[in-house]
């Protein structure tokens, strides 16, 4: 029988899982008393063991040791790290609930920082020596095609161009002649083969075959406890991360799975946006803000913020504050900013150009309206517009709308009127609900104080 999973990568990281535990209580406490002695006979021995015990339940509750051979090193780090979040607060409310006062917290805080810094480092050794291992030829997953198509040959260009994974193409089996220099064989020599070189893993286009056939190919790798994959038609589904749900024992195809709908994701989320944006109120915006305020006034006559109505996340309006930058004018609401406008004011193109206009939205992320990284929020009568032109211009309002976003750093910020424009800025936010992580909102976030020094020439 084809072995389906790596027997030893889970017994691995459970092993260096629970030795980093036991290091990190171990180090936190010679570094706070100054020496290991009266660690093995003191409290913080039993401390180590139940803190394996509530690391082991935190791991497994939150499914960490279930490997994908295909994942980046960021989703595995992000994986640790929530897990680490879920580790310190149950330890954190057990040590309260039970009134425990026999760890300090310069003792606590440190077992916490040292185990998140060796468990980082474990899981991103681990990946780079099981994929370097696989590079070599080794814990390989043998995998053939059935049926042909242009998805099934980017297949087997994704098993070739990347080694690192552990897939061994073996070849395309199909019924139609003009294949015959791809195909090395039938689909009915499939099951003999199949068995002869031990496939691990089928990967069926089932819009090539007859039914009979594909209710014929299930049965024998049910049989034979092989996994069977199906590759989509091309074009039949639009949407790349469908993910299946269960309703009791119905499965049910959501068409787009979305990280920031995972509870420890958002809540990652929108802690790092409250610390964020409180640091840049305090250290920034107490003293900024009365400067540009004088200029502002000095500038013009009429307020010095700028207040508009704005679409959400789930399409719920808010009030957006930025400071004002134009003339007091009838068309605010309805009509967009374009490069040389003569509503703008000489002070506004300076706030527009080094983006300093934007800087009391950080009072919408702290209230919760907006986040410090999202697609941005268009007007009311923008997105009407928008939403005509570019196909799935709705799906970004999933997610919070951001003070800055992947499609601002990559070239779509301001006048993107055009519709190439609005095309291009709602793919690339798209992009960014769907493939979300802490890592790239820190990404975006460099960047884009990067452009804002060097200066941004779509800005105006």
């Amino acid at each position: 029988m084809p072995s389906y999973y790596s027997k030893y990568i889970k017994l691995i990281h459970v092993t260096g899982d629970t030795v980093a535990v036991a290091v990190a209580s171990a180090t936190a406490y010679c570094f706070v008393d100054g020496t290991f002695q009266g660690f093995l006979a003191g409290s913080h021995l039993d401390f180590t063991f139940y803190s394996i015990l509530v690391w082991l339940g935190c791991a497994y509750l939150l499914n960490t040791y279930k490997f994908f051979r295909v994942i980046s090193t960021a989703s595995v780090i992000l994986d640790a790290l929530k897990v680490i979040l879920l580790y310190i607060l149950l330890t954190e409310a057990i040590l309260n609930i039970a009134g425990i006062e026999a760890f300090t917290r310069p003792f606590l805080f440190a077992h916490y920082s040292i185990l998140v810094l060796l468990l980082i480092l474990w899981r991103a050794s681990v990946l780079i020596a099981l994929r370097y291992y696989r590079r070599l030829g080794y814990n390989n997953r043998r995998v053939i095609v059935v049926g042909y198509s242009e998805l099934a040959e980017e297949l087997e260009h994704f098993f070739k161009s990347h080694p690192e994974y552990g897939y061994k193409f073996l070849g395309y089996f199909d019924d139609n002649v003009l294949l015959a220099p791809k195909a090395i064989g039938s689909i009915a020599q499939v099951e003999q083969f199949v068995l002869e070189n031990e496939v691990d893993e089928i990967y069926c286009c089932p819009f090539d075959l007859t039914k009979e056939q594909v209710e014929r190919l299930i049965d024998f790798v049910e049989d034979h406890l092989i996994r069977m994959k199906f590759l989509p038609e091309p074009n039949s589904f639009p949407f790349r991360n469908l993910k299946v749900d269960l309703n009791d024992v119905l499965p049910v195809l959501t068409l787009r799975s979305i990280p920031l709908d995972d509870v420890i994701n958002k809540a990652i989320k929108r802690t790092f946006d409250i610390f964020f944006s409180l640091t840049v109120i305090i250290l920034l915006l107490s003293w900024l803000l009365p400067v540009l305020a004088i200029l502002i006034m000095l500038g013009s006559k009429g307020p010095i913020f700028f207040r508009q109505e704005r679409s959400g996340i789930d399409y719920k309006t808010f009030n957006c504050f930025k400071l004002r930058t134009m003339y007091v004018n009838s068309e605010a609401n309805s009509l967009l900013a374009r490069r040389g406008d003569s509503r703008i004011t000489p002070i506004g193109a300076f706030l527009r150009k080094t983006s300093l206009d934007e800087l009391p939205q950080f009072f919408n992320v702290l209230m919760g309206d907006m986040s410090v990284v999202g697609p941005r929020p268009h007007m009311l009568k923008v997105n009407e517009e928008y939403a005509m032109v570019a196909e799935k211009y709705m799906v970004r309002h999933f997610v919070k709308p951001g003070i800055t976003g992947l499609s601002q750093v990559r070239g779509y910020r301001g006048d993107t009127t055009e519709a190439y424009q609005i095309r291009g800025r709602v793919k690339l936010d798209i992009f960014y609900l769907e493939n979300w992580t802490f890592l790239l909102d820190l990404k975006i976030i460099f960047y884009t104080v990067y452009n804002m020094l060097r200066g941004d020439d779509s800005a105006f």
